[in-house]
């Protein structure tokens, strides 16, 4: 149901209700949550074993790394703008 690829310009959002069905802490709800509820289901699907999904985790980490980037820049440029 769930599929993940990089090539994807435009990054899709998961819904409220699929994020409710998938038990996604309010927390861990960003702009990479959608990309968190298959890194789960193939967790769940290979008991955790930390050498399996590394793909979809991978994903996920750039992600969140990216969007920790533009959030840092939205802050310096909010700094800068008040000075």
């Amino acid at each position: 149901k769930f599929e993940m690829t990089a090539s994807d310009d435009e990054p899709k959002t998961a819904s409220e209700k699929d994020l409710l069905d998938q038990r996604i802490d309010i927390g861990l709800r960003d702009n990479c949550a959608n990309l968190l509820i298959p890194l789960n289901l193939c967790r769940k699907e290979t008991y955790m074993l930390p050498w399996k999904c590394t793909h979809e985790r991978h994903i996920y980490e750039k992600c969140q790394y990216e969007d920790f980037l533009t959030r840092k820049d939205m802050k310096r440029e909010h700094g800068m703008a008040e000075n």
